[in-house]
């Protein structure tokens, strides 16, 4: 196994575990904190907070690199474009994650962790993403 494999590996498990811990696998969470006019559950936005705050500090340090810790290219975004598209997705992301308490970081912790409520949610986000890509492929040849 590779240097780079395993750092995935540890990222991943890192992410994955902060998940557990932090509440987001749960939907009965995640739905209270988005039930702003019901019975709101805020403790989640102390950890949207820890997020931003993390990757506001991770991409500044990164904006000064030109190569990953692990020397390999450092791709960041450039695309600063607010366009239909963008828009339409993040109603849909939000919609999704409001009527299953699921998006699809947790979702996929909870399918391992055996959380059957997630296998329907995760079905749907494949085949999704399947029809994305067939019509993506489809505008592409017109």
């Amino acid at each position: 196994m590779t240097q780079a494999r395993i750092s995935e590996f540890v990222v991943g498990l890192l992410f994955g575990i902060g998940l557990i811990v932090s509440g987001m696998t749960d939907p009965g969470k995640v739905l209270g904190f988005l039930d702003l006019a019901g019975l709101w559950d805020p403790s989640l936005a102390f950890v949207m907070g820890g997020a931003v705050m993390i990757g506001l500090v991770a991409f500044t340090v990164a904006k000064k690199r030109s190569a990953t810790l692990l020397g390999g290219v450092l791709q960041l975004p450039k695309s600063t474009v607010i366009d239909k598209r963008l828009v339409i997705g993040s109603l849909l992301f939000g919609a999704g994650w409001g009527l299953a308490g699921f998006c699809p970081g947790p979702a996929l912790v909870s399918l391992a962790m055996g959380q059957s409520k997630a296998l329907l949610f995760v079905a749907a986000m494949l085949a999704g993403m399947k029809i994305f890509t067939a019509l993506e492929r489809r505008n592409a040849k017109a």
